[in-house]
């Protein structure tokens, strides 16, 4: 078995075989070499704060392949300027190695507006602050939504929720300031639906209740009734009911005197007119001050009533007897008596009663 591996033959294969992967391996590394560009190296320009232009066209003329990145907008350097690069101009690379250069964009990058619309104007001015708008002019519009943010502008046009602007982007903002008061309703009579429609938005009005005679909803049928009336007054934002029909007004006069006995009131002029009189104001009580005292009645004291003594007064001189006041009378049945029954009368003014005259002795001859 040893003498047949050592037959010329088969010394020959085995040299054969040798000599073929040697040769395999050599050409590998030949051909790696030249694609590779083994021991090749050239250096990376310097492109750092050059345009993006600039610095494309000198990679390209250096034999070097390129990819441009965009970074955040800084507003220190120019739009399309080089900022960063990889490798660095100091390093060398193969020819047609991939350098890497980030570039300053034109601008911020693009947010999407917030939806703020009708949304509170405090609440809505923080949500765009947030996302990076700055907001300019606040203009204030009449609407019934009163502090809600209406519209947004950019530019003088309006933007809708969901837009794409550059961050940072100066935009102006429409508020309501509320209602207007006692505006004038306009009249539509005679319009179709769809002009009675803008006639009454324009006016700051909004539509009701819209009553087709034929029970379709035909934009095209003529107005011939509304509520409440033309030249009437209300405050913006109030509805405006409208009946519709394909007839004309003149038409329809019998429907339209209907209407008329349930939606206008007829005022009597006849009757007195009311007179109000005016309450006198009465001032209002004031509950901050701490209620008065209400002072209690004192009960005085009974006094001794001092005894009065009485002192017995003189006499009064007799008057003359042709005095019918002062003669004393004497009784018809007893006229020699001395003692009499009437009584003196007494003073108005409530002093004693003065002492009896004595009676006086008659001496008859």
């Amino acid at each position: 078995m040893l003498k047949s591996l050592f037959n010329w033959k088969v010394l020959l294969n085995l040299v054969v075989a040798i000599g073929v992967f040697v040769g395999l391996v050599w050409l590998t590394f030949r051909w790696l070499e030249y694609h590779t560009n083994h021991g090749q190296e050239i250096p990376v320009p310097n492109v750092i704060n050059k345009s993006v232009y600039d610095a494309v066209k000198i990679l390209e003329d250096t034999g070097l392949e390129y990819e441009v990145d965009s970074a955040e907008y800084n507003p220190k350097f120019k739009p399309f300027q080089v900022l960063k690069m990889h490798p660095l101009s100091s390093s060398r690379v193969k020819p047609g190695s991939l350098v890497r250069i980030v570039v300053n964009p034109r601008t911020w990058a693009p947010i999407t507006v917030p939806d703020v619309i009708n949304k509170y104007s405090g609440l809505a001015f923080q949500r765009l602050d947030q996302v990076g708008l700055k907001i300019g002019d606040t203009i204030y519009e009449p609407s019934i939504q009163k502090d809600a943010l209406l519209r947004i502008l950019y530019k003088g046009n309006a933007v809708n929720p969901g837009a794409r602007l550059p961050r940072f982007s100066m935009i102006d903002v429409v508020v309501g300031s509320g209602p207007m008061r006692n505006i004038s309703i306009p009249s539509v009579i005679g319009l179709t639906v769809k002009e009675a429609r803008a006639v009454i938005a324009k006016s700051m009005f909004e539509v009701g209740l819209v009553e087709h005679e034929d029970g379709g909803k035909d934009e095209s049928d003529i107005i011939y009734y509304q509520d409440p009336a033309s030249g009437d007054v209300r405050d913006q934002g109030m509805q405006i009911d409208l009946w519709a029909s394909k007839k004309t007004p003149a038409e329809l006069g019998a429907k339209i005197s209907q209407l008329n006995s349930i939606y206008r009131m007829k005022v009597d002029t006849s009757l007195p007119p009311v007179r109000y009189e005016e309450i006198p104001a009465h001032p209002t009580p004031s509950y901050d001050d701490p209620p008065a005292a209400v002072p209690v009645p004192k009960r005085d004291a009974p006094k001794p009533e001092p005894v009065k003594t009485e002192t017995p007064k003189a006499a009064a001189p007799a008057k003359p007897a042709g005095s019918a006041t002062e003669k004393p009378k004497t009784s018809s049945a007893n006229p020699s008596a001395g003692n009499t029954n009437a009584k003196p009368a007494s003073s108005a003014t409530g002093q004693q009663p003065a002492q009896k005259p004595k009676a006086k002795k008659m001496v008859i001859e």
